[in-house]
């Protein structure tokens, strides 16, 4: 398989995406093919990374899809690449509340049998720093670490002190960064700012981590390092494949014939919401729909104004909708083009902004109203994982299917669910969620679909019917 490094901390805020952003920067700057990964459900990291690498960010989430599918979803987004470089999550050994291991940092490298670089905020401690770094080297004696990053380092003899003491330990340093000089990325209540809000000052941003990390790391330490990666079996992820095998498993039948390529048929036209207000989603939801027969088309409901000729099925995924409710609200003619292909039954997935959007207002502004909902932005953050069974058959699901999403917001819709909700959670709490109507499905919930094929497939195969 290919090089491959995890960036990893003891904690967030310690720089891991500042390193492993420069790194896959500094990297592809030198001819290397990157391929850029997230450890976790994040959508907004990922955008950075591509930017840095010209590649699809991809998601490794244990939690969603499942340890056994981290190593093939890996292997489907490094094909043909040199090194892949995979961003962890929080502190290296947070998880899925309450269930150990399972979807940390240090789970994925296992998974993954990659060594591991810890980044470490120095900026309040020296020889302390040994002592930090050796617990959580032996913390778990199957997690390796190859080496460390000092980042927040304040002069040339907080340097020397922290070198000395990891000399200590015996734990190499392969790069320090100083407090100073830090290239800004700015952020707002759900994180970073998306790089489509704002392409030009990262392109910049990404370019001066590149130039932060050739300054201050030892890149081809880090590259020897990753080629110590262990050998991990089994064939790559594959779209196609997967929509196959949803075909012929149990849940097959629910889901309607396969349409499009696999009847010899044209396949039908899914439109996709993209643009600064819609940034979140898998890469993966758009090669099962093509997978499944469909033609993926993007659209930006800030500028277009209609649909995409032909449009049979609408796919409207998270994003920022609360940040451009005015420019929403203000697209009249797309409104209504959305709204009448709604209550024409077309099938519709809207998750989170999408939802928001197909309301009837977001903080007093208009939306599509296809949905008898108000929302509004809250100061309550809702954010972590969800299990959670589907209440009721619809476009995505038949009532019973049981999948793994996660939320992350900070609006609220009242009501919080329609006569028909689209989930009922069984965990953190037991609770109904979203709304079925018509062929909409929409609901906070955010789905990895790699993990559910017949929900690509259903969707496509409804859009066709």
């Amino acid at each position: 398989m290919v090089a491959r490094i995890v960036v990893a901390a003891p904690s967030s805020g310690s720089g891991k995406t500042t390193v492993a952003t420069g790194l896959m920067a500094a990297f592809s700057a030198r001819g290397l093919a990157v391929s850029p990964h997230k450890v976790g459900p994040d959508y907004i990291d990922p955008g950075y990374h591509a930017l840095a690498t010209g590649r699809p960010g991809r998601n490794l989430d244990a939690y969603m899809c499942g340890p056994e599918l981290v190593g093939p979803l890996f292997a489907h987004g490094a094909a043909g690449c040199d090194l892949a470089v995979v961003e962890g999550v929080m502190g290296m050994y947070d998880g899925a509340s309450g269930q150990g291991e399972l979807a940390s940092t240090a789970h994925v490298a296992k998974l993954l049998r990659a060594p591991v670089v810890l980044v470490v905020d120095a900026s309040a401690q020296s020889r302390s720093v040994a002592a930090l770094v050796h617990g959580f080297a032996s913390f778990d004696p199957q997690v390796r670490i190859g080496g460390v990053i000092l980042n927040k380092v304040a002069s040339d003899r907080h340097e020397a002190l922290l070198r000395d003491a990891l000399e200590e330990c015996g734990m190499p340093v392969l790069g320090a960064l100083r407090r100073v000089g830090r290239v800004a990325t700015p952020s707002r209540h759900l994180g970073l700012v998306p790089v489509a809000e704002r392409r030009a000052d990262a392109v910049a941003a990404v370019e001066g981590l590149a130039e932060q990390i050739r300054a201050g790391c030892d890149l081809d330490a880090i590259l020897a390092l990753a080629r110590t990666a262990g050998r991990v079996d089994g064939p790559a992820w594959s779209a196609a494949d997967a929509v196959a095998s949803a075909a012929g498993s149990s849940a097959g039948p629910s889901a309607g014939p396969l349409v499009g390529a696999s009847r010899g048929a044209a396949p039908v036209r899914i439109a996709v919401a993209a643009g600064a207000a819609f940034t979140f989603s898998y890469a993966e939801h758009s090669e099962l729909l093509a997978a499944a027969g469909a033609e993926v088309v993007g659209f930006d409901p800030l500028r277009d104004e209609e649909l995409p000729e032909g449009t049979r099925g609408l796919v409207i995924g998270g994003g920022f909708p609360e940040v451009y409710a005015a420019e929403l609200s203000g697209n009249e003619p797309l409104r209504k083009a959305v709204g009448e292909l709604a209550r024409s039954g077309a099938p519709v997935a809207a998750e989170c902004a999408g939802l928001l959007y197909l309301g009837r207002s977001l903080d007093g502004a208009p939306m599509c109203g296809v949905l008898d909902l108000e929302a509004r932005m809250s100061e309550r953050l809702t954010l972590g994982y969800r299990e959670a069974v589907a209440v009721a058959d619809s476009s995505l699901a038949v009532a019973g299917t049981r999948l793994r999403g996660h939320e992350f917001h900070r609006t609220v819709v009242e009501p919080g669910a329609g006569p028909v909700p689209a989930w009922g959670m069984h965990r953190p709490e037991r609770r109904v969620e979203g709304f079925v109507q018509d062929g909409v499905h929409a609901s906070y919930l955010h789905t990895h679909w790699a993990a559910r094929p017949d929900v690509a497939r259903r969707f496509v195969a409804q859009c066709g019917g």
